[in-house]
């Protein structure tokens, strides 16, 4: 295992406040993936045995796909496993490597802030109209709140990467060799 991502707090909590961060944001994914998986056995099972299957189990299923994306974003950006067009890398100087780091983390970090917040208005739009999911009339607000809150999150993953002076650029190829 590679300690690539492991970047934001070391300096200010060693170990305790990345192990909490990334195991509550696992878990919350993984228990979304696998209430997902149970409840997609019980379905098929329920309509090839049973001729019938569970009600509103697609909303269900949108929902926590949903929670499974968003929990998994701040793990994406803070072990860096992005999609990477490197491409021209070999091109760019180090030091234009580290400006580009830079730009695309100032980049990344305020488009998924100010996404956040448009979540969070949203979320509150919803709260307040008392808008539901249409089979199993679930509040989606509790969702969107819980988007926005990870989007933020993620913002702010970015934005610590510079604020810390850690925009690390992705490592190169073979360099994460144990």
């Amino acid at each position: 295992m590679h300690n690539e991502g492991r970047i934001f707090f070391d300096s200010i909590a060693p170990f305790s406040v990345n192990r909490i961060f990334e195991w509550a944001c696992g878990a919350l994914a993984a228990a979304a993936l696998f209430a997902i998986m149970v409840l997609t056995f019980f379905d098929v099972g329920g309509r090839k045995f049973a001729s019938a299957s569970i009600p509103g189990s697609l909303e269900v299923t949108e929902l926590l796909m949903v929670v499974v994306i968003f929990a998994a974003l701040p793990l994406v950006s803070i072990r860096r496993e992005h999609v990477v067009f490197d491409s021209l890398d070999h091109v760019l100087s180090p030091m234009l490597r580290r400006v580009q780091a830079v730009l695309v983390n100032l980049v990344c970090g305020a488009l998924l802030m100010a996404l956040a917040y448009l979540m969070w208005r949203t979320a509150g739009e919803f709260a307040e109209a008392g808008e539901t999911t249409a089979q199993l009339k679930l509040l989606k607000a509790p969702f969107i709140y819980g988007m926005s809150v990870l989007c933020g999150l993620t913002g702010l993953v970015h934005l610590l990467r510079i604020a810390l002076r850690r925009p690390d650029t992705p490592p190169q190829p073979g360099g994460d060799k144990p």
